[in-house]
C-alpha cells in the first residue's frame, strides 16, 4: 500500500469520522439548548477547519495531485496527532 493510499484510508476511516462525531456532538449540545463557551466555539471552529483541510486533501488525492513524499509527511503528522 502506498503512502497516498494509507493517507486516504486514514482520513476516510478514522480522522474524518472522528472529527464529524465530535462536531455533531457539539451541535447536538447547542440544539439541546446548552450554552457553549468561547473556548468551545473556538474548538468547534478549529475542528471545522481541520475537517475542511482533510476533505481538501482527499480531493487532491482523487485528482492525483499529492506526491508520495508529501503523503508520507501528512501521514506522519496525522499519526503523531492521533497518538497524542
Amino acid at each position: 500500500m502506498t503512502n497516498v493510499e494509507k493517507l486516504k484510508s486514514l482520513l476516510e476511516n478514522e480522522v474524518l469520522p472522528d472529527l464529524e462525531s465530535v462536531i455533531d456532538s457539539i451541535f447536538q449540545d447547542i440544539k439541546d439548548g446548552q450554552e457553549i463557551s468561547i473556548g468551545e466555539r473556538e474548538e468547534l471552529e478549529e475542528l471545522q477547519d481541520m475537517h475542511k483541510e482533510c476533505r481538501d486533501i482527499l480531493v487532491e488525492i482523487e485528482a492525483k495531485e499529492i506526491e508520495e513524499d508529501e503523503a508520507k509527511e501528512l501521514l506522519d503528522e496525522l499519526l503523531e496527532a492521533i497518538s497524542h
